[in-house]
């Protein structure tokens, strides 16, 4: 057993979210970083967008985007992300959690083995990518799946998983997103159902249904409002 293996029957929320438009998607990942002590446990969110869209990282200029699709900045690191055909999904980890007392690419290593595991089941035999991003590509333009870190996921060679993180004193987000250069190879339903047993299995966990209240949509409108929806927070640097 691994030094840093995750204890057995944890309990996870698990939200099956919908289409959002993506500065709400953004405000949603952060409020529920921002209630992770409220509620006690860690959340895994799957979601969608309700139009394409790009979101690109907490360092990252505003002109490393396409023109021409909305564009929205992370709280998360990483590179440009597009989000038309891809399947995204977030964790969000209250402090205090075995996962936050982990290093960056220790906490990398088990989340992105649950999604290593739920692609296995779908067929699908991607590799986990052994070296970081080259010192010379610059991180304030470059484009997230050009660009495999280590623990990305490959397929083929080809990054077809990516994630970006952000630690704070509520405890950790993760922000991933799967690509495969085009349409799904599988069905959305059947890759939501694999990448849950992946979770399970690599993560020990049971998943229990969450559904946001009232006072969750109401924090994460006004983040659209004051930060995600704004000009300020998008076009910073």
């Amino acid at each position: 057993m691994e030094d840093d293996a995750p204890p057995p029957g944890e309990v996870w929320d698990f939200w099956s979210d919908g289409p959002r438009e993506p500065a709400l998607n953004m405000a949603l990942d952060e409020a529920l970083l921002l209630t992770a002590a409220a509620r006690g446990r860690p959340l895994l969110r799957f979601y969608r967008w309700d139009s394409p869209a790009v979101t690109i990282g907490y360092v990252q200029r505003h002109d490393a985007a396409p023109a021409g699709v909305a564009v929205v900045r992370r709280l998360t690191g990483g590179g440009v992300v597009h989000h038309d055909h891809d399947f995204t999904y977030s964790v969000a980890v209250p402090a205090g959690h075995w996962l936050v007392g982990l290093d960056r690419l220790r906490s990398y290593r088990w989340i992105n083995r649950s999604v290593q595991n739920g692609l296995e089941r779908c067929a699908l035999r991607a590799a986990l990518a052994a070296e970081e991003i080259p010192h010379h590509v610059d991180r304030q333009t470059m484009v997230c799946f050009q660009n495999p870190t280590r623990y990305d996921l490959l397929l083929s060679g080809r990054k077809v998983a990516g994630s970006a993180q952000r630690r704070t004193q509520d405890g950790l987000l993760h922000q991933g997103s799967l690509h495969f250069g085009g349409p799904l190879p599988v069905p959305r339903e059947a890759l939501a159902e694999a990448l849950l047993e992946g979770f399970r299995d690599v993560l020990h966990l049971e998943l229990e249904a969450f559904a946001p209240d009232a006072g969750l949509l109401a924090r994460s409108r006004e983040l659209v409002e004051t930060k995600y929806g704004t000009a300020d927070w998008n076009r910073r640097r």
